[in-house]
């Protein structure tokens, strides 16, 4: 890269130029040393090659900041500016950004086929919103979309019964239209879509009545999704060919449904992993239990051990959820929380008093714990 010029030299600018003195001088200089004003000018050609590629880096926002701060080193060498073996592929880009000025070889056929080509119809995007169990085991679910259609009547030709396209009379099927110009630079062909039937080459005499010629229709239609197990907030779910219709016998768009779970009243989720907080009495704390914990799918009986403390995380293997590219099963975080009642009546004041002076600080472990920390804090 050190043999490389400044692309700003290049072209002729300053280092700040805005994005139309930058178009406006990348303008001027591919005029001035085109392949078609040049034929058979090696240097030209070289030139040429040296202004798409300065071109492709100041005119990308994201390029051009690498290069302003790095040079050529900040630019990624595998982005393809135009040299190397690539020949003039940027060619086809700059024939459409002059409006095919040039002429000659370097976009008019590719162009006319691009605009007369089959097209994918256009994706569409659709949100809906499932439960927390739905996302967990999976669902079907019908969704009502309004979207553009394939006419019925007309089968998406457009023509009316027993008629059909026909070649556009005004470009003669290609989809352009070319016309020629002198300039001080000497006489160039421009080429633009044709009018008349709007690049496609082709034209309806007689509109079908429904869609008026279009061979699409605006129509709510009814989707059924199956929602897989497994999936949560921003998952995607694609279904080929639910978009709208394509042009010139192109394929149908995509829909790409978007899910949205609402939260649960207990359960908390991780990944595949569930979360619960669990309350428990200060007996059962004390003595330990056999609780009964819910789970997604159903009710388990779990054994906590005597003195467990407020906070202590139980996990169940495998209670949580499936993955959705996996067989296997997320667990069941239980979090363990101390419930302290708060209505007592003066007889239960009482003998909980008598129970706390009568266990004493030595059988609280983590108040024993605490208050050797603070011995030592204050020795």
């Amino acid at each position: 890269m050190a043999d490389k010029r400044d692309y700003y030299e290049v072209l002729g600018i300053q280092k700040g130029a805005s994005e139309s003195e930058i178009k406006s001088a990348f303008r001027k200089m591919a005029m001035k040393y085109h392949p078609d004003k040049n034929p058979g000018n090696k240097e030209a050609e070289e030139k040429f090659k040296e202004i798409n590629e300065a071109y492709s880096v100041l005119s990308d926002t994201d390029k051009k900041s690498k290069y302003d701060r790095f040079g050529h080193a900040g630019v990624d060498p595998s982005a393809g500016f135009g040299g190397g073996g690539a020949g003039f592929g940027g060619f086809e880009d700059i024939f459409d950004m002059f409006g095919g000025m040039f002429g000659g070889g370097f976009g008019g056929g590719g162009s006319s086929r691009r605009r007369n080509g089959p097209m994918k119809g256009r994706d569409l995007q659709q949100e809906v919103v499932i439960s927390f169990e739905e996302a967990a085991f999976g669902a079907k679910k019908q969704i009502q979309l309004t979207k553009y259609v394939e006419c019925e009547k007309c089968h998406g030709t457009g023509a009316a019964e027993g008629t059909s396209k026909k070649a556009c009379p005004t470009c003669n099927g290609t989809g352009e239209v070319r016309t020629t110009q002198r300039t001080p630079f000497g006489q160039f062909q421009s080429v633009s879509p044709c009018q008349n039937c709007g690049g496609s080459g082709q034209v309806v005499e007689k509109p079908c009545s429904e869609c008026s010629g279009s061979g699409k229709v605006r129509k709510t239609v009814t989707i059924s999704v199956d929602i897989p197990a497994g999936v949560d907030n921003e998952s995607v779910i694609s279904i080929r060919g639910q978009g709208e219709p394509g042009t010139n016998g192109g394929p149908n768009g995509d829909l790409y449904v978007v899910i949205r779970v609402r939260a649960h009243s207990l359960f908390k989720r991780d990944g595949q992993d569930l979360w619960l907080e669990m309350p428990i009495s200060y007996a059962q704390a004390a003595l330990g239990d056999d609780i009964v914990v819910p789970t997604l799918s159903e009710k388990v009986s779990y054994s906590i051990p005597a003195g467990t403390q407020p906070g202590t995380v139980f996990r169940l293997k495998g209670k949580g959820i499936k993955g959705l590219r996996t067989s296997r099963m997320g667990d069941l975080y239980v979090k363990v929380i101390l419930e302290v009642p708060t209505k007592l009546n003066t007889e239960q004041k009482k003998k909980i008093k008598e129970l706390g002076d009568i266990l004493g600080n030595e059988n609280h472990g983590n108040k024993k714990s605490f208050a050797d920390k603070m011995k030592e804090i204050f020795k």
